[in-house]
C-alpha cells in the first residue's frame, strides 16, 4: 500500500515559500545602504580591475572580456554571505518559534531566503553584464550559448546559496554566519577569475586549477566568448550538482534539528 502526498500540501509550501520570499525581499529593500553596497560593489571592482589593473595584466585578449565571468561569480560570493547573515537574523531573533505556532509549512522560511537570493544575484549580475558591455566587453556567444552561461549561473548561485543558508542555519549569531561565509567572498581571488593560473607560482596554481569556482568561470568564458573550455563544463555542472545535494540536505537537517528544540 502507498501513500501519497496530498495536494494542498504543495500548494502551501509554494504559497508559503512565496510570502517568505517578499519578506526577504521587503526586509533587504528596507536597508538601502546593504542592498545598494550588494549591487554595487562588484561593478566598483570590475571598473578598478579594467582600468586599473588590466593594463598590466597579460591574459591574450581584452582583459575586460577576460575578467567579466569573474566579476560575476566574485557578486555570488557576496551574496551569499548577505544570505547566511540573514538566516542567521531570523534563527537567533525568535522568528522560529513564533513561526511554530503558525500554521506555517516548515521549511519555508529556507526557502524564502533562497529565492530572494537568487533574484539579488540575479539583478546583480545583469547590472555587471550591463556595465560589462558599457565599458567594452565584446561577447561572441550565440543566443543559446547566453542560455547555456545563464543557466550554469543560476545553478551555482542555487547552490551557493543553500550553503550559505546553511552555514546561517549553525552559526551562533549574524556575526558568526558572516565571518563563516567570508571565503565565499574570496575564493574567486584564487582561481582563474583575473588572472590564469599559468601566471601563479607552482605551490598555488594547482589549487588555482581544482577549486570548484574555477571550472564555472572557464565554462562561463568559454560560452560567451567562444572558446574551447575542454572537459570544463561537465567539472562545473559536477561541484555545483555535488554542492547543491550537500548544502540542501545540511541546511534541512540543521533546521529541523533545531526547529525542534
Amino acid at each position: 500500500m502507498t501513500t501519497t502526498i496530498p495536494s494542498h500540501r504543495y500548494a502551501d509550501t509554494v504559497n508559503d515559500s512565496v510570502v517568505m520570499m517578499k519578506r526577504c525581499v521587503r526586509r533587504s529593500l528596507r536597508d538601502p545602504e546593504a542592498f545598494f553596497t550588494a549591487l554595487t560593489l562588484p561593478v566598483i571592482l570590475m571598473l578598478l580591475f579594467v582600468y586599473v589593473f588590466g593594463g598590466a595584466m597579460q591574459t591574450g585578449v581584452a582583459y575586460v572580456n577576460y575578467v567579466v565571468p569573474g566579476i560575476i561569480v566574485l557578486c555570488a560570493g557576496f551574496g551569499a554571505g548577505t544570505t547566511s547573515v540573514a538566516v542567521a537574523q531570523d534563527m537567533s531573533n525568535g522568528l522560529v518559534d513564533r513561526f511554530r505556532s503558525m500554521p506555517v509549512v516548515s521549511g519555508s522560511l529556507l526557502i524564502g531566503h533562497i529565492g530572494a537570493s537568487v533574484l539579488r544575484n540575479m539583478l546583480a549580475t545583469t547590472l555587471v553584464i550591463g556595465v560589462g558591455l558599457l565599458v567594452g566587453w565584446r561577447p561572441t556567444g550565440s543566443f543559446v550559448d547566453w542560455l547555456a552561461a545563464i543557466a550554469v549561473i543560476v545553478v551555482f548561485v542555487l547552490a551557493l546559496s543553500w550553503l550559505a543558508a546553511a552555514f546561517g542555519v549553525v552559526a551562533s549569531g549574524p556575526e558568526s554566519a558572516n565571518l563563516m561565509t567570508i571565503v565565499f567572498m574570496f575564493l574567486p581571488y584564487v582561481s582563474t577569475a583575473f588572472v590564469p593560473a599559468d601566471t601563479m607560482p607552482h605551490w598555488l596554481r594547482g589549487f588555482a586549477e581544482y577549486q570548484p569556482v574555477t571550472p564555472i568561470i572557464e565554462t562561463l568564458r568559454g560560452l560567451w566568448m567562444g572558446t574551447d573550455s575542454g572537459q570544463q563544463p561537465v567539472v562545473a555542472l559536477v561541484w555545483c550538482g555535488g554542492i547543491l545535494l550537500c548544502a540542501v540536505i545540511a541546511a534541512t537537517r540543521a533546521y529541523n534539528r533545531r526547529n525542534m528544540r
